[in-house]
């Protein structure tokens, strides 16, 4: 009976340890994951501002071709 018992201990203990192991890996993908998903939130948000100001200069042009066709039909 006390043999089965260590030998239950230790098999538990290996077991133990594997799932130890098992759980740093996923905490360090899931931080591998987070930072990736930062860097790309980061850069959409960059270009998304881009986008913003680009369309805002367009518009902008725009209005001034606008008013200077204005100016040269008068």
């Amino acid at each position: 009976m006390h043999d089965q018992v260590q030998v239950r201990i230790e098999a538990l203990r290996k077991e133990l340890e594997l799932g130890q192991q098992r759980m740093q890996d996923l905490e360090r993908q899931l931080t591998q994951v987070r930072d990736t998903m930062l860097r790309i939130s980061g850069a959409l948000q960059v270009l998304e501002e881009i986008q913003a100001q680009a369309a805002t200069a367009d518009t902008t042009a725009d209005k001034s071709n606008g008013r200077d066709e204005l100016a040269d039909a008068k």
